[in-house]
């Protein structure tokens, strides 16, 4: 590397960094939610590690190349975890760091073994960092549609434009180059000067979004006060009395039911129903919103000695499940028990709380 293509390097990549660090210190300063705080952290500090470890000038400015290296190997795995936090509602635990984790141990033993075993790491390492990137971006792209926090859902375009697409084309780059050799290539990776320059734009971009959060895309939902304007607020009011309706009516069992189709039945703006319901209702997806309504009807079912011999895959059909997992997870979300757990305490007794709830 000539001297003027060693500068710019470490122009590059520090000023990725230092953005970065930027929106991390943004971000806990914040009234964000300890969650969010935490995985953007846990990653902000990875890509530091990234951006230094791939610029041979700044690691050896630093003198620094073990920990940096110790965070570089497992931007993946972090970047994943901070989707599924800000936009699956999961929380920072032993299991959800396990793949960062995972990548990271085995970037610390492809330090320490030879060919072909590193070659063999390397690929698997890089293919594990492209689907969890692939993955993060089907979380982000299957919520979009019964997403009610207009900010989070503008913050899902940025991120499923940019960031997941950014992990899968360098990895991508990485593997042409390790199949070709072809110059062309190298240039892309992130070490190098347009890789980098990549990475600063969409760094940049993230930084202009989150370096004053939005509680609508990170935060807990809150109710909305009536609206100023008196008709406004009528208008709210009967949509209000016509959703209620429709779903005391069962609405809510219909199978594949989304948000348009449901203000379609209502006949009101899409917007304007995702606004009531989260601004209003104080739910931040749709499916939350579904949930609220078929887990207290399944409750009521499992806990129903008339039911006993009815299976949970079928009250979870009726209910308007389209398939026994989905049940199952918002069912425990809201429980803390499995629907036969809960079945079988609620059937033989149970506790004074779970009978409170039934």
């Amino acid at each position: 590397m000539t001297d003027s293509a060693a500068l710019v390097s470490a122009f590059v990549h520090g000023l990725a960094a230092g953005l970065t660090l930027i929106v991390m210190v943004g971000i806990l300063r914040s009234g964000l939610r300890r969650e969010v705080k935490v995985a953007a952290t846990l990653f902000s500090l990875a890509v530091v590690g990234w951006m230094i470890d791939e610029s041979y000038p700044l690691k050896m400015a630093l003198g620094a190349p073990g920990p940096v290296y110790v965070a570089a190997c497992a931007v993946a795995g972090l970047f994943w975890l901070f989707v599924l936090v800000v936009f699956a509602d999961m929380k920072v635990t032993p299991l959800t760091l396990a793949p960062a984790a995972a990548l990271l141990v085995a970037g610390l033993v492809m330090g320490a073994v030879e060919p072909p075993l590193r070659d063999w790491l390397w690929w698997t390492r890089n293919a594990v960092s492209a689907l969890l990137a692939i993955h993060a971006g089907s979380v982000i792209l299957r919520g979009w549609s019964g997403d009610l926090l207009e900010g989070r859902r503008r913050f899902r375009g940025l991120l499923l434009g940019l960031a997941c697409l950014f992990v899968v084309f360098e990895v991508g780059v990485g593997f042409a180059f390790r199949l070709s050799q072809e110059p062309v290539w190298l240039q892309f990776v992130v070490g190098r000067t347009y890789g980098g320059l990549l990475l600063v734009l969409l760094t940049l971009a993230l930084a202009a979004l989150m370096l004053r959060p939005d509680p609508t895309v990170f935060g807990a939902p809150r109710r909305s006060e009536p609206a100023p304007d008196p008709r406004a607020d009528a208008a709210d009011r009967l949509t209000l009395q016509k959703l209620e309706a429709l779903m005391s009516g069962g609405g809510w069992r219909r199978e594949g039911l989304t948000i348009g189709a449901l203000a379609r039945d209502l006949d009101v703006p899409e917007h304007r129903l995702r606004r009531l319901i989260n601004g209003r209702l104080g739910h931040r997806n749709f499916a939350d919103f579904l949930n609220a309504h078929r887990i207290e009807a399944a409750k009521r079912r499992l806990a129903d000695p008339a039911e006993a011999r009815t299976t949970v895959a079928a009250i979870a059909f009726d209910l308007g499940y389209g398939s026994l997992g989905p049940f199952n997870r918002a069912f425990r979300a809201a429980t803390g028990a499995s629907p036969t757990e809960w079945r079988r305490e609620a059937l033989n007794g149970g506790s004074p709380e779970l009978k409170e709830a039934v």
